[in-house]
């Protein structure tokens, strides 16, 4: 099963994993300055949510795929039952 992600899906994901790699930037920043322990957790948390983001984005752009081509008699070769079951483990490593 193969990625594609093509204009808005890919500009979206990048801007989610760039702004988490920001967020994890200034988790570091805060513990070396020896922040407040509440704003960091909170940092880290933000950093958290934007990379699940990213990640359930990117698992649903392989959903829609994964269905168009089950749709137009999966060209790839794999098992419709194997693919639904990758994703599914996919899915379920981010919850």
């Amino acid at each position: 099963m193969e990625l594609d992600l093509a204009g808005a899906e890919l500009k979206a994901v990048l801007n989610r994993l760039r702004r988490a790699q920001g967020q994890i930037a200034g988790v570091i920043r805060m513990i070396e300055e020896g922040r407040d322990c509440e704003e960091v957790v909170t940092q880290l948390a933000a950093a958290s949510r934007a990379l699940d983001r990213a990640g359930f984005a990117i698992i649903a752009t392989g959903l829609q795929q994964c269905l168009t081509e089950m749709e137009n008699g999966n060209r790839s070769g794999e098992d419709p039952d194997e693919m639904r079951g990758r994703l599914e483990k996919l899915f379920l490593s981010l919850a």
